[in-house]
């Protein structure tokens, strides 16, 4: 068990007992103090690095099947609303598991706030611990990769160890494992809601849209769909299972691929035929995240695990068709093999932190994609550009003059 009573300012938040653990798959056990629900759940252990944007990353469906440790030690103190979620299907769970968390949850102090972080933990059945030494865990994160781990909260403080433990040891991991029919939505939709609007507060509509955009929705974010918004889209939204030949009868002008959580070659099985006839089809296409990955393996590249993922808001990216460097969010545990690509594909964009691939397009065809979230939620908007380029292939696919990318 890992000792909290030296960290520093311990003693400050001490109680009479612990009420929560974290359990690794090599048996480590973590005492802290539970926050949100109660009960328990089996995922893998990832560290984001974000210090702002909290409630969107627990509302991000891409977390699905993962525990996520905060880095940043103040998490809650703005508390929660219900503007800054990310989930559209709200009919799915949250996405995210549980939450591993520095200190603990102070009261909220943002003229937004209309929940404590606590109380919307527990309405989402999302699982908080508390007390923990985070820059620990990142540091073990860092060195032996993202481990399986169960996180439970009891408020008696008891726990039956042999339950959880054989709960960890019979899951199997993220590998090979198909999660976005967890957190698609089953209808198709219609969505017109715009980005938020700072003199009115609120976000805004879509009253005169010039194009028509399907989105495959793998686990879509609601920024994702307010930017298309924004860029004059009438944006058609489909379940994940969606076959190219209803995506096709929607007649778009052009077909967005989302994000969306576990192993895109699981999720391939079923999602690839589809990718694969929108290409030849010269249907202008963009995928994001999951989506850049199926896009990756439809155009015949691998992908693979990664050993720590990337997950925060402060990732530098070159791109390498302008040759400009953005800070981008990201939040993935797989990745294009870059080796693994065709001739005719051609890597964009590249992490400037470890070299792995972050975009492809196709040289002959009006198809990309990235491996972040250019959205940014949460996270800079050094990236929001590239709404514009998907957007300007559209018109040029429609003989239509283009704009320019960046303001």
């Amino acid at each position: 068990m890992l000792d909290t009573q030296d960290t520093p300012g311990a003693e400050a938040w001490a109680a009479p007992m612990t009420t929560a653990r974290l359990i690794l798959a090599d048996g480590t056990e973590i005492a802290g103090y539970g926050v949100g629900a109660t009960g328990y759940a089996v995922g893998e252990v990832c560290f984001n690095t974000a210090m702002t944007g909290y409630q969107e990353i627990l509302t991000d469906p891409s977390y699905a099947g993962q525990i996520v440790t905060f880095t940043f030690p103040h998490i809650g103190n703005v508390g929660t609303n219900d503007d800054d979620i990310e989930t559209v299907n709200m009919a799915a769970r949250s996405g995210v598991l549980g939450c591993v968390l520095r200190a603990p949850i102070t009261e909220p102090s943002n003229y937004r706030a209309t929940r404590h972080l606590d109380r919307w933990l527990a309405a989402r059945g999302i699982i908080g611990i508390t007390g923990i030494d985070t820059r620990a865990l990142t540091g073990r994160i860092r060195e032996h990769g993202m481990p399986n781990a169960v996180i439970v909260h009891d408020r008696s403080g008891q726990f039956d160890y042999g339950k959880l433990k054989s709960e960890l040891s019979a899951w199997p991991g993220l590998e090979g494992m198909d999660l976005t029919r967890e957190v698609t939505g089953g209808q198709t939709f219609v969505w017109d809601e715009t980005i938020w609007d700072w003199p009115t507060q609120s976000y805004g509509r879509q009253a005169e849209p010039r194009y028509h955009v399907v989105a495959v929705d793998f686990g879509i974010k609601r920024t994702i769909l307010r930017l298309l918004a924004n860029e004059g889209c009438r944006v058609t939204v489909v379940p994940a299972t969606a076959t190219a030949e209803e995506i096709l009868a929607h007649e778009p002008d052009g077909v967005f691929l989302s994000n969306g959580p576990g192993d895109p070659a699981a999720t391939g099985e079923f999602a690839l035929p589809a990718i694969k006839t929108l290409v030849e089809q010269d249907v202008p296409v963009f995928g994001i995240c999951l989506g850049h990955q199926l896009l990756g393996l439809a155009l015949g590249g691998r992908t693979a695990k990664m050993h720590q993922g990337h997950h925060g808001a402060n990732h530098p990216v070159k791109d390498h068709t302008t040759g400009k460097v953005e800070i981008t969010s990201m939040n993935h545990g797989f990745a294009v093999d870059p080796t693994s690509l065709p001739a005719e594909v051609e890597q964009t964009h590249v992490s400037l932190f470890d070299g792995s691939n972050c975009g492809i397009r196709l040289k002959d065809r009006p198809v990309f994609s990235v491996q972040y979230h250019p959205e940014a939620s949460p996270g800079p908007q050094d990236s929001h550009y590239l709404f514009k380029r998907f957007v300007n292939l559209i018109r040029e696919r429609k003989g239509e003059p283009t704009e320019p990318e960046r303001a």
